[in-house]
């Protein structure tokens, strides 16, 4: 059996802190360029804007090429932050009439929601022992299909489950899979 070291504990958590960094900078960079704008997005959009994302990644996958310029990194990306306005959008529910947060809160909510998430994902590597380091890309991306399969069937449920976990709970396993690509990608394949 293979044990987490210390030393490899505090390599992942470095390692997830700068990809967390990376997202929550691009996060802050298109709030300036775009507002608030996505406050007016119902949770069933936000699930499908990942959708959109998600079915980008593995049709570069499959097909090994892009006709547009821009790679599988910048839509994991998309994947974290639009994980992230989910789980906003889900506490907040949508604002009676235009945007009722200033960009200051918008940080705060998302550092919130991301604190929340990566608890999460130290639990489960905890317990799962790090499990994701030896799977594939590819396969975060199904997952990540999955969840949002999973979430589609809770909304159309109107979030009702009568055994599985809500739609806040798949959106933080959304993150953390694009989150592991992201890590992947960034300091390699085999980690």
């Amino acid at each position: 059996m293979w044990f987490i070291h210390s030393e490899e504990m505090t390599d992942t958590k470095a390692q997830f802190e700068k990809v967390i960094a990376g997202c929550r900078g691009l996060f802050e960079k298109k709030l300036k360029d775009y507002g608030l704008s996505w406050r007016v997005m119902r949770p069933e959009s936000v699930t499908d804007q990942i959708f959109i994302k998600a079915n980008r990644i593995r049709n570069l996958e499959m097909k090994g090429f892009s006709l547009v310029d821009e790679g599988i990194k910048p839509e994991f990306m998309a994947i974290v932050n639009y994980g992230i306005i989910g789980l906003i959008q889900l506490e907040l529910g949508l604002p009676e009439a235009g945007v009722d947060i200033s960009p200051c809160e918008a940080l705060a909510l998302y550092d919130k929601q991301m604190k929340t998430t990566k608890e999460l994902m130290y639990a489960k590597n905890h317990d799962y022992d790090e499990a994701w380091r030896s799977m594939r890309i590819s396969s975060y991306t199904d997952f990540i299909l999955m969840k949002i399969y999973r979430t589609k069937q809770i909304e159309s449920n109107k979030g009702e489950t009568l055994v599985s976990e809500g739609v806040d709970a798949n959106y933080m396993d959304m993150i953390n899979y694009a989150l592991f690509g992201l890590i992947k990608l960034e300091f390699g394949e085999n980690i």
